[in-house]
């Protein structure tokens, strides 16, 4: 796949730095949970960056941190080089340049709305009805559905699962965003659909310069849209690069044992992990993926020398990974 990570000398378009968001327990006797826990993360403008994990790392709660949707416990969250604003006013004025694509078109759209007014809600919202008409027919044309006038009195259950995708990135780029956030944009369709959205999206991000942050537990959706990738375990970021890099030469255990159940990649054995799954309430001391990690596990941490460094150090992110045995 091309490359089209953007350098430049200009501030990234988001800066997430140190970023920390825990909810509080549920019930009496319960922990915190840390959903996310000390997350740095770039993301340059014009790129598409995939934010991958199991279920339960925490990369949904860290993608409504960056729309303005979740309150942070530490840290902060900056777009095109100021921090993100605390007023409704300022972050209505925000939501404009970022938007949110759900992972289940069915869900987020009004049933009772027509696709027009559907579409149009963002410019209503915004105060933007100067050429409205147009612009709704330019969002729908753009995302796949044409002729758009074809769209405009129909209702969402008349569509397919794919077109009503369609008509929610079309609601989303109605107000032409800078950021376009996509939560599990296609775990919902079926399978021949897929591709067309995972197309869509990547050919609006080349066409106009948008940044698109993909939010997904399937490494092989990074494989074909992402330009980079960061890998999230259990609320922190373990390991970042090139989709290239990833790909070819992944570093922490973790990332390996992910993409070895892609089925497009055939260069690792594939791992199955054990263990019980991440539980944000219980944090492990050490390296937090230490207790399902296949190093640790197979003696081959002792044999390195690492074995304590594992089960007492949480290890930073250096050079893209955060691995004892990557410093090796």
């Amino acid at each position: 796949m091309e490359s089209r990570v953007h350098q430049s000398l200009s501030p990234p378009l988001l800066q997430v730095s140190g970023v920390k968001v825990t909810y509080p327990a549920r019930r009496r006797g319960d922990l915190p949970v840390q959903a996310v826990d000390g997350v740095d993360l770039t993301v340059n403008a014009g790129e598409v960056l995939a934010l991958v994990g199991e279920s339960g790392c925490g990369k949904t709660t860290l993608a409504r941190a960056v729309l303005g949707l979740q309150p942070l416990t530490g840290g902060s969250i900056s777009f095109e080089g100021s921090p993100l604003p605390r007023s409704k006013a300022g972050l209505r004025g925000y939501r404009r340049k970022a938007q949110l694509v759900f992972q289940d078109p069915t869900g987020s759209i009004n049933p009772r709305q027509s696709i027009y007014e559907i579409v149009a809600e963002g410019l209503r919202i915004h105060r933007e009805r100067a050429n409205e008409e147009a612009r709704v027919a330019e969002a729908l044309s753009d995302s796949g559905l044409r002729p758009p006038q074809h769209f405009f009195m129909r209702f969402p259950h008349e569509l397919s699962g794919g077109q009503r995708q369609r008509v929610v990135i079309a609601g989303a780029m109605v107000l032409q965003p800078s950021l376009l956030v996509a939560d599990e944009p296609v775990s919902s369709l079926d399978a021949s659909v897929r591709g067309e959205i995972l197309q869509l999206l990547l050919g609006l991000s080349r066409e106009r310069g948008m940044t698109i942050l993909v939010v997904t537990h399937d490494l092989g959706l990074a494989w074909n849209i992402a330009d980079r990738v960061a890998v999230m375990y259990l609320g922190r970021i373990v390991e970042v690069g090139t989709t290239e890099q990833i790909l070819a030469a992944p570093q922490h255990p973790y990332t390996k044992a992910l993409l070895s159940v892609v089925p497009e990649h055939d260069r690792l054995d594939q791992q199955i992990l054990t263990g019980e799954a991440p539980d944000p309430t219980h944090i492990p001391a050490g390296c937090r993926f230490h207790p399902r990690c296949p190093l640790y596990q197979s003696g081959e941490a002792e044999r390195l020398g690492i074995l304590e460094a594992c089960t007492a150090v949480d290890p930073d992110l250096i050079d893209g990974v955060a691995c004892h045995a990557a410093r090796l």
